[in-house]
């Protein structure tokens, strides 16, 4: 027996002497538990640099989002406290307790409810007025305020069904719960999920019972509304959501109303309106909007339905230009019900705002059709031929119009969005009143010279939104071309339907045959700030699908190509996340898992017990867990048998630890040298490591140079920070076919995992890279930067925000070793580029500089087309 195997034997003598093979076994074990939390280390940062990538992308993520995400990350920290506790002998039991503190901060975030203001199931019209929006909806607020407040304006007598029924409804049939389960499954990116989700959860509900109370409240106003304007009372049954029909929010088109419902219909309609708070198209418009899905109650008015002569809807500015002061007012003959779904084209009048009112402009279309009550109960479309072509107003009426539109501007202090409707009488009544969210236009639009190498293919039509955008043209006809539309394209469809709204979060431009600016659809447009040209009359016949189009919604044209010019001064999209109810809510739970307050390893401060936030856990387990593995303390006199110090002729310090026959032989002392390491995969990281010497950190720009600073001294989210005494030791866990790199070069941070042996379909790498001290926008480019390089050697990489992760698998091992090589060049010459990521001409230089490393000293020659299996 070697002298080597008596020491350690000495080291268990008041136990069986156990064998070598035992003591690897053992160690192999904790191994495993450093492994494990390494990956629960990894898996919990990622989701931290998502939730990040939310807050600085501030784009369309809902409160599944934040759930899913929050849960996530504590799953992942709960388990790496749990694994420092078996490397560590249970040692770091108070983490636990500072885990559950943390947990429950987040939660309390998380569950925030507001309670009902009232309790009313069912109020008449005439109780209610516009500060009754969280028990009634913005809807029915604004209409009861009117008929309080302005009566001499005519609303439709109704009653309200409250946010309190809504709730007795959710909680008689026990529904919320299981819509949350529902919701927390959803994958955001996936149409066709959100599709099936939508109609599973819809169907629930309308298969659900209506509460008895409820039930009876709305018979018993029913009947008393009956019994006011007479037996025949058929009603509209329209949605008011809390927070529809606010400045910012309109909801428009994105939840159901129904018209002319009897009696004997009520209850049903009334749930399918209720279902209707998760269409397709309001589940997508509170994701991109961040409206949190438990703010929001379906309050549903109950008003006399008014069988229309004419109907439409007017803005008391015009919508595209807020520099015009033009009221605009959009008709049909029959129910307004033509314009606000996009179904016909409607008349067009402008009337000046001065005295005396004067209609400065007027279009007078062919509307075909109108859509009218039927004697029992519903609506249909009638064809109407040459009457389409008349006005659907005579000047007296609209003039009267645009008088009612400033009235109602004027009470409630700012431009309206009003829907209207005149009966057989000539009576005008007011159906809805919201907000008007007017588009800002520059005061000087700069003249730009477009070049005969892009053809005008269309001209003409209406500016709903206005701005130009470019794209592959799409065409939309069915759910099914819905199901399919990729990101970026420019939607291109017959009419401008609400139903089409969801896609408005990946196009990147709307275009239409028929519609006016007043409908549903122009409305979303305007508040996601999409270029938006209606009325177009031939585009979806003359526009060839999947052809690359710009749109200048502004000019009312669309060019062939894509025209540099227009989109210069369009401007970059910018969020629209910020200060929404999910987005407060991010923020509001973020500041207990993000932020990092232990940054010093040799601080007397670096302690578990000052751990206030998750990010916090991570850092202290992580270092605590290299510490249980390779601290030399005499108390770790096993470790000192199987970790080596590398020696080679580097100013960084590399460490071995040996897990089974990663030596070729025994080594007794503390260091161990190349030629003795048998390890494939480790020789192969290291050939990549030493080829190409490093030339030290790029030469930073000032804006560069000021980022790093701020943030190394400011930034409470920097992955690393601080010296450290394994800041700058890099740790190989090996054996013959396997290795398991852990680096860390400053603020940088980087795994690689590989087995590589003679069974090509064990094969696998796996590689890991986080960190830097410039800022996120940089941090993004650079992760972006190793991502198209690895690419080009066909990794298969994901990227998290400034977090990339790569992986290759079941490739032969010469080939596999070939990449570990790169993989090696990589983790020491990508540190620092994040400095200079947003200077174009130094990202360029060293990308080119980079491949050019790789295929000449890293691999020897030039980088091969293919994988050896394509």
């Amino acid at each position: 027996m070697t002298a080597f195997v008596q020491r350690l034997k000495k080291l268990f003598a008041r136990s069986p002497e156990p064998s070598m093979e035992e003591l690897r076994e053992a160690y192999r074990r904790k191994y495993h538990n450093f492994r494990l939390l390494l990956a629960a280390n990894n898996a919990a940062l990622t989701v931290m640099t998502e939730m990040e990538t939310a807050l600085f992308g501030n784009f369309g993520f809902g409160m599944t989002f934040v759930r899913s995400q929050c849960t996530a990350v504590c799953v992942n920290v709960y388990s790496l406290i749990k694994y420092l506790n078996e490397l560590g002998g249970n040692k770091y039991q108070v983490l636990e307790t500072i885990f559950k503190g943390i947990q429950d901060n987040i939660e309390s975030y998380l569950t925030q409810y507001r309670p009902l203001s009232l309790e009313a199931l069912v109020l008449p019209l005439e109780e209610v007025n516009k500060e009754m929006g969280e028990g009634v909806g913005g809807k029915m607020a604004n209409l009861g305020e009117i008929a309080g407040k302005l009566p001499d304006l005519a609303v439709p007598e109704g009653f309200v069904i409250t946010a309190a029924a809504y709730e007795a409804f959710m909680r008689h049939n026990d529904l919320q719960a299981e819509i949350n389960r529902l919701l927390t499954s959803l994958e955001t990116d996936d149409m066709a999920d959100l599709y099936r989700l939508s109609s599973e959860i819809q169907m629930r509900i309308i298969g659900s019972e209506v509460p008895p109370a409820v039930a009876q409240a709305i018979d018993d106003t029913y009947r008393a509304l009956q019994a006011r304007v007479g037996p025949d009372l058929r009603v509209s049954l329209r949605s008011s959501a809390t927070g529809e029909d606010t400045l910012h929010t309109s909801f428009a088109g994105q939840y159901r109303s129904e018209l002319n419902v009897s009696q004997q219909s009520l209850l049903a309609v009334y749930k399918e309106i209720v279902a209707s708070k998760y269409a397709l198209t309001a589940i997508t418009y509170r994701l991109h909007k961040g409206i949190r899905d438990e703010d929001v109650a379906m309050c549903v008015g109950c008003m006399r339905m008014v069988h229309a002569a004419a109907g439409g809807v007017m803005y008391s500015r015009d919508p595209t230009d807020s520099r015009n002061a033009a009221i605009v007012i959009n008709a049909v003959h029959g129910l307004a019900q033509g314009v606000v779904d996009g179904s016909l084209t409607p008349d067009l009048w402008m009337v000046s705002r001065t005295t005396p009112l004067t209609i400065t402009h007027r279009e007078i279309a062919d509307k075909q059709a109108r859509i009218v009550s039927l004697p029992e109960e519903g609506v249909v479309r009638e064809v109407i031929d040459e009457a389409g072509r008349t006005p659907a107003l005579n000047d007296d009426q609209v003039l009267e119009l645009a008088r009612l539109a400033l009235r109602l501007e004027e009470h409630f202090q700012q431009p309206q969005d009003i829907e209207w409707s005149i009966d057989s009488q000539g009576r005008i009544y007011i159906l809805q009143s919201r907000p008007l969210q007017q588009t800002e236009v520059a005061t000087e639009m700069p003249l730009v010279t477009i070049g005969a190498d892009h053809p005008v293919l269309l001209t003409g039509g209406d500016t709903a939104s206005p701005g130009a955008a470019c794209g592959p043209a799409y065409h939309v006809k069915s759910n099914v071309d819905m199901l399919q539309f990729p990101e970026g394209a420019v939607l291109i469809t017959a009419l401008p339907h609400p139903g089409w709204a969801p896609l408005l979060s990946r196009a990147v431009a709307v275009v239409t045959d028929r519609g006016g600016i007043t409908g549903h659809l122009a409305n979303v447009a305007r508040e996601f700030a999409i270029p938006a040209l209606f009325n177009t009359g031939t585009a979806a016949d003359t526009i060839t699908p999947g052809s690359l189009i710009t749109v200048d919604a502004t000019s009312r044209v669309i060019y062939e190509g894509r025209v540099e010019a227009l989109l210069a001064e369009a401007g970059a999209r910018t969020g629209f996340m910020v200060d929404t109810p999910v987005y407060e809510t991010l923020k509001g739970v973020m500041q207990f898992i993000t932020p990092l307050n232990l940054t010093d390893p040799d601080n007397p401060d670096f302690r578990a017990a000052n751990c206030r936030t998750l990010h916090d856990i991570t850092r202290y387990a992580h270092e605590k867990s290299v510490h249980e593995m390779f601290d030399y303390d005499k108390t770790k006199k096993l470790a000192r048998y199987f970790i080596k110090q590398l020696v080679v002729d580097v100013p960084m310090q590399w460490w071995v630890l040996d897990l089974e026959d990663g030596f070729k032989k025994e080594v007794p002392g503390r260091e161990v040298r190349l030629d003795n390491i048998a390890s494939l995969p480790m020789l192969a990281l290291w050939e990549g490591i030493h080829s190409v010497r490093w030339e030290g950190p790029p030469p930073v720009d000032a804006k560069g140079f000021l980022s790093i600073l701020s943030q190394a001294a400011a930034n409470p989210n920097l992955e690393t920070a601080g010296p450290s005494a394994f800041a700058n030791q890099n740790y190989f866990m090996i054996s013959k076919y396997f290795c398991n790199l852990t680096s860390r070069f400053g603020f940088h941070f980087s795994t690689v995992e590989a087995l590589v042996g003679p069974q090509d379909h064990e094969n696998f790498m796996r590689f890991a890279f986080k960190g830097g001290a410039a800022d996120f926008p940089r941090r993004l480019a650079r992760a972006r930067l190793i991502a198209e390089i690895m690419e080009r050697y066909h990794f298969k990489v994901d990227i998290k925000g400034d977090s990339l992760f790569a992986r290759l698998e079941g490739e032969p091992a010469d080939y596999m070793l070939s990449r570990l090589k790169i993989l090696g060049y990589l983790s020491v010459h990508t540190r620092q580029l994040d400095m200079v990521m947003l200077n174009e001409d130094q990202t360029s230089h060293y990308y080119h500089k980079i491949i050019r490393d790789i295929d000449t000293a890293v691999l020897g020659g030039p980088a091969p087309e293919t994988s050896p299996e394509a």
